[in-house]
């Protein structure tokens, strides 16, 4: 079984800063791409960054020069930076991992439950 647990948000003011985290756990044999999403109310899911086992890193137009997103792989750990925090970041961030767990020869996404962010002075 596997586990992806954020923790991190929370209520911040405009143009202060915010780090998540998310720790996965369980049976897993090798973690590929781990990245962060987000959905705000009436709005889909988006990507926001996505980092690979190897530390390259991409990033929604939207946050680049302000988030910077980075892992631990030797603690199943990846993390994201806000900074500059804007009332548009407002939303439920989502931890995701692409993962191979044993005895399995394929890799899944699996989904964290959630963080709120709200940004709001």
């Amino acid at each position: 079984q596997v586990r992806l647990v954020e923790s991190g948000g929370g209520l911040v003011q405009p143009g202060g800063s915010l780090r998540l985290s998310c720790a996965a756990s369980g049976t897993i044999a090798n973690i590929n791409t781990m990245g962060w999403y987000r959905q705000a109310p009436g709005k889909e899911r988006e990507l926001v960054a996505g980092i690979t086992s190897g530390g390259s890193t991409n990033y929604a137009d939207s946050v680049k020069g302000r988030f910077t997103i980075s892992r631990d792989n030797s603690k199943r750990t990846v993390y994201l930076q806000m900074n500059t925090l804007k009332p548009e970041d407002t939303a439920v961030y989502y931890c995701n991992a692409d993962l191979r767990t044993y005895g399995s020869s394929t890799y899944k996404k699996y989904w964290g439950q959630g963080t709120q962010v709200t940004v709001s002075s």
